[in-house]
């Protein structure tokens, strides 16, 4: 089962059939697909790479409720704490972004109900992609990495360098003469490892040990105490809060 079958088996059969026979139309949408896109009331929108694809069937706010209770098998309740994050990661490491009206509590959101939109980001492993940027990560006097910070605009493939980056890492690199070493990775939104059920879902090699679904504080605290990992990673750092727990964390490991 490809990439894209993996996404599409949640989808009520009406939905899903149009989506088979547009892929069986046209080979290249399944390696140039990116998104998914359902929203109540309105088209699919299939988002390549360089286009959108407008399928022109109107789904309703029930087939959304299906599609939900589908990834959820059938537990919506269970996996109210990812609703409430506005995203669920699914088997094969696909997510799927969640919105609608949300109910809070105390500024904090506690629930969202009448879902309207859903957003099947699809995930792919481009291996060996870190390997232009190793040679400037990896300190081989030490047989250690630089401290590192990846940047660039949005959609341009951080995350994608990044977890690759991990993998090799984490399995040693025979051609830089690069042991492997004990990664800990905080997958605060669980975009590198792509947990599903407790399982990475993409390869992040051999040597590492990942928390997911907690801050970075917390996450990189207990990595530090529980598996002492020889090298930390993480995603998306856009906060004073993340920066303090870097700096903490590095602290604590000097």
């Amino acid at each position: 089962m490809n990439r894209i079958e993996e996404i599409i088996k949640y989808f009520p059969t009406n939905i899903y059939n149009i989506l088979l026979y547009t892929l069986q139309q046209n080979e290249q949408i399944s390696t140039t697909i990116q998104e998914i896109r359902i929203r109540a009331n309105k088209p699919i929108i299939l988002k390549l790479r360089q286009a959108d694809i407008l399928i022109e069937y109107i789904v309703t706010q029930a087939e959304i409720l299906q599609i939900l209770e589908k990834i959820c098998n059938n537990s919506i309740y269970a996996y109210k704490n990812q609703i409430c994050e506005g995203f669920i990661t699914i088997k094969g490491g696909h997510r799927v972004g969640i919105t609608g009206t949300a109910v809070t509590e105390n500024n904090e959101i506690i629930n969202l109900k009448y879902i309207t939109s859903l957003n099947f980001r699809i995930a792919r492993e481009v291996f060996n992609c870190s390997n232009k940027i190793l040679g400037q990560i990896i300190n081989k006097e030490e047989n250690t990495i630089y401290t590192t910070l990846i940047v660039s605009p949005p959609g341009k493939g951080k995350t994608t360098i990044l977890r690759d980056a991990i993998r090799r890492i984490s399995n040693g690199i025979e051609e830089m003469n690069f042991k492997g070493k004990t990664c800990g990775v905080v997958d605060e939104r669980g975009e590198i490892a792509a947990m599903y059920m407790g399982i990475p879902q993409n390869d992040i090699g051999i040597r590492t040990d990942v928390i997911e679904n907690t801050t970075k504080a917390k996450g990189m605290k207990m990595l530090i105490r529980s598996m002492a990992p020889e090298i930390i990673a993480c995603d998306e750092i856009g906060s004073k809060e993340d920066i303090q727990a870097i700096r903490r964390s590095y602290n604590i490991r000097c």
